[in-house]
């Protein structure tokens, strides 16, 4: 039998393809829950960071000693800081939002710093307070330095949830581990592209996203097009 002979009898089984989309949709969870968790806590850290400037060297020195852990140990020791079984997906799911926060660190100070000074003391002048400052000026104008940080850790959540297949924890990971395990390259080969595809597809959802929340980026390049040459 041929592999796309093989390939096709894998996929015609509806237990199989039920099992693929199972599998497809607690990857979606386990990579996206922690990004979106992720996101908000790296935002807290760093105003907090910006606030009051010694914690800055402090938050990139913790991002830089939990995003060296291997991702292997940080699932298998979280179960016992937290009190979970070692085969609940929670595991997963909170690992990955350390490594996602530890990412994220640099990024966004990176990108609250790009904001320029000016636009600062002006929205100071106007009566802006610290807190809503920070929401309604500086977030909003970090937005494009921060999305691509936020790419960078989608991609790498997607792809680090295959792991938790090794500790028995589903994802599209499970496809690996049956396949070697039975020596049957098709779950491989499915797991492999259905991955590349949601990495692919959530890219191009953060793209949109931050064309959404941006909307002078799009008005500005309009008016320089408008601009006779």
């Amino acid at each position: 039998m041929s592999f796309l002979d093989e390939l096709g009898s894998f996929l015609g089984s509806a237990n199989n393809r039920a099992q693929i989309l199972g599998d497809l949709l607690e990857h979606c969870y386990l990579a996206l829950v922690p990004l979106v968790v992720g996101v908000v806590i790296a935002i807290v850290l760093c105003w907090l960071g910006r606030t009051w400037r010694p914690m800055r060297g402090v938050l990139l020195a913790l991002a830089n000693v939990v995003y060296t852990i291997p991702s292997l140990a940080l699932f298998v020791v979280i179960p016992s800081v937290i009190g979970t079984k070692i085969l609940d997906s929670i595991n997963v799911v909170v690992a990955l939002t350390l490594y996602t926060s530890a990412l994220l660190i640099r990024p966004t100070l990176d990108a609250l710093e790009a904001v320029p000074q000016q636009v600062i003391a002006s929205a100071t002048a106007m009566g802006y307070r610290p807190a809503r400052r920070f929401f309604a000026v500086e977030l909003p104008l970090a937005v494009p330095v921060l999305t691509a940080g936020v790419r960078v850790a989608s991609v790498s959540n997607i792809s680090l949830v295959s792991v938790g297949a090794l500790i028995g924890v589903g994802g599209l990971g499970v496809l690996f581990t049956d396949g070697f395990q039975r020596e049957y390259f098709s779950p491989i080969v499915v797991g492999i592209v259905l991955t590349l595809v949601l990495a692919l597809v959530v890219d191009l959802l953060l793209v949109l996203l931050r064309r959404m929340l941006t909307p002078w980026e799009r008005a500005s390049a309009s008016g320089r097009r408008a601009v006779p040459a």
